[in-house]
């Protein structure tokens, strides 16, 4: 690689680098087993809960089906929202899309004692889609923070791509970051079911903490490269 292309190359966004995809995928792990744990339905899985709806209708217990729908309406709504997000303020979009999901999750951890459970639900998978939606590259490869299919695949494609020699772009280094996704995400599941179970009353202050966090490095990042 020449200088001429490490110059000419546009600097990393915040929202793409390493630690906030870390904190990201945390965060989804998290509150996923959050509204498992609670609720008993999935925030980021909305294929899960579209086989636990007809896995229950099918054997004729619509009750129970009928409670993975609103899961699933909430999570198109966040998208939905996020989409509004990018077309109406695109530089900001990231920030409004984070400090949203700090107020939503916020309000949930308050008013969790006086809310049904649907609300709760209906909270998370919000947030959960927003995410999804919003944050969708890392280091310019796209992965999701709310899910390790993909991210899991890439990993183990990366990897067969530098010992084939098949792919010249591959590298040590992406597979990593891949499989340090799924690894964080599967770690944000475990303090999450953790959480929910010792500290019901704080749960949500983790995740609300790491999305400051990411917030913070975000505009951090914004102001550095808006400066040089």
């Amino acid at each position: 690689m020449s200088s001429f292309d490490i110059a000419v190359r546009p600097p990393l966004r915040g929202e793409e680098t390493v630690l906030v995809a870390l904190l990201l995928a945390f965060v989804g792990g998290y509150i996923d087993a959050y509204t498992w744990v609670v609720h008993g339905v999935m925030a980021n899985a909305q294929t899960a809960n579209l086989i636990f709806l007809w896995v229950y209708g099918t054997a004729g217990e619509w009750t129970r089906a009928i409670e993975f729908v609103p899961p699933m309406l909430a999570f198109a709504a966040g998208v939905a929202i996020a989409s509004l997000l990018r077309g109406a303020s695109s530089g900001r979009a990231r920030a409004i899309a984070t400090l949203m999901e700090l107020v939503v999750l916020i309000a949930i951890g308050i008013l969790h004692n006086r809310m049904p459970d649907i609300a709760g639900t209906l909270g998370v998978s919000f947030v959960a889609a927003i995410q999804a939606a919003m944050f969708t590259k890392i280091e310019g490869a796209s992965y999701s923070t709310v899910m390790i299919t993909g991210n899991l695949r890439q990993a183990i494609e990366n990897v067969y791509a530098v010992v084939s020699r098949a792919d010249p772009s591959a590298s040590v280094r992406r597979s990593g970051i891949f499989a340090a996704v799924c690894v964080l995400f599967g770690l944000g599941a475990a303090a999450g079911a953790f959480a929910t179970r010792m500290i019901p009353d704080l749960t949500l202050g983790i995740p609300v903490t790491a999305l400051l966090v990411v917030l913070l490095r975000c505009e951090a990042r914004r102001s550095s490269c808006r400066n040089e």
